[in-house]
């Protein structure tokens, strides 16, 4: 048959319209029917055995929103599939590859990855065949028509508003966590210190001790049996072991008799016949009580008795008793006499020495601690932060302060100041020519021209009736500064009024001056205020650095405080 009979056949058919299909069995015979038919439903079962289905969520989206691309797939359990992974996908950006989500049915795996896909122009945009790896053997999806529209901005209906201020964004955890990493690193530096100490002065101080004399050894040994707390461990063999080791030891190191080798009987037995023969005064009860304890010894070790906790308490002084005796007792020499006050000078020397490192160890640690601390304010607050608010910065001083609000002058101006302004004395400041035109003037300040900050505040009232220029005070205060040694004057005039509805004038600008310690240029801004009533003239001045944020808040918190008598105008 050829290709337009097999059009026409095919044509009603997908459409299902009953008059062409009575017309075909009209015209073709059975077989020929069964065949196309045959024909027909193999091409729409391959339709439907495509193994990738591609859909959207929407096919129309503003500039720089996101729709959505879903790509399924039907495998078995076995089967390996790769989706694709890419940043564009044709003229679309990828913003997010979403987890491929995985349904189990019967012995299949319904497979569904979804990307989230925006385009940054108007316009209309083909989604492109995409490439999806089942089983190493590639199948592709299907291309979709999406298209993207301008956003319309209607400024006549729409209000405008400026350029919103800097604002510091906190997360939706707050800050809280910056204070538990400080906290936390505290403790891990002490922590850290408390090593360093057992390390370097602990072992130090270990490994310093030096036996002088039998007497010191026997004394510190006694000292560490006792934190052995073998009698608490019921080790009380070992305790008597270890308890008259260390008399023997001292006995055979001071009065050189075998005691080591000896039995009990035989060590007491030398002793007397020492004590004899050197003359040493020892009374006859220390060494009887040294017998019975070396007994007691001899029947823990080999008799397996065992004392009660009042003898063992009791034994263990006997000991010290005897060794301290017999450390007195023994005659000395004018030179081991001398050798011993000198190795009482080393020795207070040694641990005066072992006193003033272990405070310099912990004036170590506590530097090392604030140190610590001070970075990480610096890496959470920023330095400024830091060295504003523990350092100290002036201009924060006066800002944070307690303000005072006050009239001065005649027509008077009532502002607020981080401080009381200063009276100063108008016929020491103005040439006497000034006073011809003058009847009456008023000064006020805070610090001076090259301060940090600065605030002048001057009044005036005129003899006759007068027209002030605003341009012409403005310039010859600016010749005035200039004559002091400020330069580069930059200034920028306009009309200012008050809250109270006060008009005036404004002036604002920039300037350099030297500064009187570090003889450095610096840039300063300034504000000037005038205003003419009453016959006279009100003129504010302030005048801080161009970098100082805190001076920056003064001044906008004082210019938002004036307030002029309205009354008489």
């Amino acid at each position: 048959m050829s290709n337009d009979k097999l059009k026409r056949l095919i044509t009603p058919l997908s459409f299902g319209e009953g008059l062409g299909v009575r017309k075909i069995l009209i015209k073709m015979n059975t077989k020929k029917l069964y065949i196309y038919l045959v024909l027909l439903v193999c091409s729409v079962g391959f339709a439907q055995q495509k193994k990738v289905q591609t859909s959207v969520d929407s096919t129309r989206i503003k500039i720089g929103s996101q729709f959505v691309l879903s790509l399924k797939t039907t495998v078995d359990t076995l089967a390996n599939v790769q989706f694709p992974e890419q940043k564009m996908f044709g003229s679309f950006e990828v913003l997010e590859s979403f987890k491929t989500d995985t349904v189990l049915q019967k012995a299949n795996y319904i497979l569904t990855k979804k990307y989230g896909l925006t385009q940054w122009d108007s316009g209309k945009y083909v989604v492109p065949k995409l490439t999806i790896l089942i089983n190493n053997q590639p199948h592709f999806s299907d291309s979709l028509l999406v298209e993207v529209t301008n956003v319309k901005v209607d400024t006549l209906k729409q209000k405008m508003f400026d350029i919103k201020p800097i604002i510091e964004a906190k997360g939706p955890m707050g800050s809280w966590w910056k204070y538990v990493l400080i906290f936390l690193a505290i403790i891990g530096l002490f922590v850290l210190g408390y090593f360093i100490y057992k390390k370097y002065f602990a072992k130090e101080k270990e490994t310093e001790i030096v036996y002088k004399t039998p007497f010191e050894k026997a004394t510190v040994l006694l000292t560490q049996l006792d934190k052995k707390k073998l009698v608490e461990k019921d080790e009380v063999k070992t305790y008597y072991s270890e308890l008259t080791n260390i008399t023997r030891t001292y006995i055979e190191e001071v009065i050189e008799i075998p005691a080591m080798e000896s039995t009990s009987g035989e060590l007491i037995a030398a002793l007397k016949e020492t004590i004899i023969n050197k003359k040493m005064k020892v009374k006859r009860e220390v060494y009887d009580n040294f017998k019975k304890v070396l007994q007691k010894a001899d029947l823990v070790k080999f008799a397996k008795s065992k004392p009660s906790e009042f003898e063992i308490v009791e034994d263990r002084k006997i000991i010290e008793t005897v060794i301290s005796t017999i450390e007195t007792a023994i005659p000395k020499t004018d030179e081991e006499i001398l050798i011993n006050e000198n190795e009482e000078v080393i020795k207070q020397k040694i641990v005066k020495e072992q006193k003033n490192k272990k405070v310099l160890y912990s004036i170590l640690a506590v530097v090392i601690a604030l140190l610590l601390t001070l970075a990480i304010f610096i890496g959470v607050k920023g330095y400024s932060f830091v060295k504003d608010n523990i350092l100290g910065h002036p201009s924060k001083e006066l800002l944070e302060g307690e303000w005072i609000t006050s009239e001065y002058g005649n027509p008077s101006v009532k502002i607020s100041t981080p401080k009381v302004l200063e009276r100063m004395d108008a016929e020491q400041v103005m040439p006497k020519e000034a006073f011809a035109i003058i009847k009456e003037m008023q000064m006020f300040h805070y610090g001076a021209l090259l301060d940090n900050f600065h605030i002048g505040l001057n009044t005036m009232k005129y003899k006759g009736e007068a027209k002030v220029d605003y341009s012409l005070a403005i310039d010859g205060m600016i010749k005035a500064w200039e004559a002091q040694g400020l330069k580069n004057i930059l200034v920028k005039q306009e009309e200012f009024t008050t809250p109270q509805g006060a008009k005036g004038q404004r002036a604002t600008g920039s300037l350099t001056k030297t500064n009187p310690i570090n003889k450095k240029d610096e840039r300063s801004n300034f504000e000037i205020l005038l205003f003419n009533q009453q016959n006279g003239l009100q003129q504010l001045i302030i005048l801080y650095n161009e970098d100082d944020t805190y001076a920056k808040q003064i001044k906008e918190k004082v210019l938002e405080s004036v307030e002029l008598n309205l009354q008489a105008q």
